[in-house]
């Protein structure tokens, strides 16, 4: 896969999520505009980013480079995404919870 090939395919997979550049920038502890730098071929990746990359899109490594693979976000995934949007009480509170039931 050429360069372009895998800008055009991380930002397939980031919009195809709804995700903007930014969000998932700051998602992956990076500066704003990271995602956006790779993808305009400002910047490359290391081995480790790509992987960091691919655990945030919910995608194993050898199905990034899939075009067959779409959208392949999963009940996990629907769950961290809710789970992300609650503010730290209603997290602290559904951890608590958590951890009730697993101590039964």
């Amino acid at each position: 896969m050429t360069e372009d090939a895998f800008r055009d395919r991380l930002r397939f997979l980031r919009n195809e999520r709804k995700i903007s550049a930014r969000e998932m920038s700051l998602d992956l502890g990076q500066n704003e505009s990271y995602i956006n730098k790779i993808e305009t071929g400002k910047c490359s990746t290391s081995v480790g980013s790509f992987l960091k990359i691919c655990d945030y899109l919910n995608i194993q490594p050898k199905d990034f480079f899939n075009e067959s693979v779409q959208n392949t976000k999963t009940k996990d995934a629907d769950i961290l995404d809710f789970f992300h949007k609650l503010s730290s009480r209603q997290s602290e509170y559904i951890l608590a919870l958590l951890q009730d039931l697993t101590e039964e």
